[in-house]
């Protein structure tokens, strides 16, 4: 699985004059169609801070377990905190992986007998007590890839020909981001199963992933193949999710993708940032030039994988598949809705 599919495009061409900043525009637009994934170089996140993060990851899952399992995520309505190993799911299967999930934070939402129950998931994180310096790192972080994010679909509306307003507006107040610091341990390559994330699509907008530098284990499919995305020291993987291929009715295409549990004896770490609007946000169908509206495909129609248009109803649906022990205890009357929708 040598011959990736994946390109790897420099961010820092969009600052190197009008020439540079098109020929970017326009392989963005072109790896996000055929693809739906490439490695970004030029991301301005400094080694010192790229450091930090890996060094503050290891740091937590070498807490003690009563440390981790006193934010476990079973104690949060909005799914947020501490899962541990094999405490996730992806298509029924357990995800072998242990990792802390964090959103935007405030206060929770007071969901009336009428309102969407997606609005549950607004609300606080769960920080470790004997790490501080998690948070400083995490918010350090995010406030980065917030930046890039929004200067790549910036680039992607104006490739398309669209307004990037039509976008950024769905940014401006509250968005639903989420982080996620996750722990790959190996696994004996005679293992019932090598699933470190089993396949998927992401459920939001836009993911920008950071992996500890050599690592391999990301695959996408691609032309009915898996292929393997080679580790590229210091940039960062991108991929669509589903509200852009909603957005595009398809020109831009979420790809399938997942990751194999490294070798025995050895582990990985990452960091995926969703770059998500607000909840309540409902994806516009963008006014796309119409040489790629002729190109486009349609939204992919999966039965067992409905494509919302509202990021909360997106992001629901993907909760209550992953951790169906959080939603028996927080909202069981949710594991009642039938499968797909």
């Amino acid at each position: 699985m040598t011959d990736s599919p994946v390109p790897v495009l420099d961010f820092s061409q969009l600052d190197a004059g009008p020439e540079a900043a098109a020929r970017f525009r326009a392989d963005l637009r072109q790896a996000t169609h055929e693809v739906g994934f490439f490695a970004l170089t030029g991301h301005g996140a400094s080694p010192a801070l790229q450091d930090r993060l890996l060094a503050t990851a290891r740091a937590f899952f070498a807490l003690p377990d009563a440390d981790k399992l006193a934010i476990e995520n079973l104690k949060s309505p909005q799914f947020h905190g501490y899962a541990r190993l094999g405490g996730e799911l992806t298509q029924g299967r357990i995800d072998w992986r242990e990792q802390i999930d964090i959103g935007p934070g405030g206060e929770p939402v007071a969901v009336g007998e009428n309102d969407p129950a997606y609005l549950a998931l607004a609300g606080p994180n769960l920080w470790p007590a004997n790490l501080p310096e998690l948070r400083e790192v995490i918010e350090e972080w995010t406030t980065h890839l917030t930046v890039v994010a929004r200067r790549l679909l910036t680039a992607w509306a104006e490739s398309l020909g669209a307004d990037p307003d039509d976008l950024l507006r769905l940014f401006d107040d509250a968005p639903a981001t989420l982080l996620k610091v996750v722990r790959y341990p190996g696994m004996p390559d005679d293992a019932p199963s090598r699933q470190g994330v089993g396949s998927h699509k992401d459920s939001g907008v836009l993911t920008l992933l950071w992996i500890e530098p050599g690592s391999p284990g990301l695959q996408v499919e691609y032309g009915g193949r898996w292929f393997d995305v080679p580790p590229v020291d210091g940039a960062l993987v991108v991929n669509i999710g589903e509200l852009l291929e909603w957005a595009t009715d398809g020109y831009l295409r979420a790809t399938v993708h997942r990751v194999v549990a490294p070798a025995e004896g050895t582990d990985r770490i990452s960091v995926p940032f969703f770059f998500n609007p607000r909840l309540d946000a409902e994806l516009p169908r963008l006014q796309i030039a119409d040489e790629f509206r002729a190109a486009a495909r349609g939204v992919e129609q999966d039965p067992d994988n409905v494509i919302h248009g509202t990021y909360g109803e997106n992001l629901l649906k993907s909760r209550l598949r992953a951790h169906p022990d959080v939603a028996a205890i927080h909202h069981p009357q949710l594991l009642e809705v039938p499968a797909g929708v």
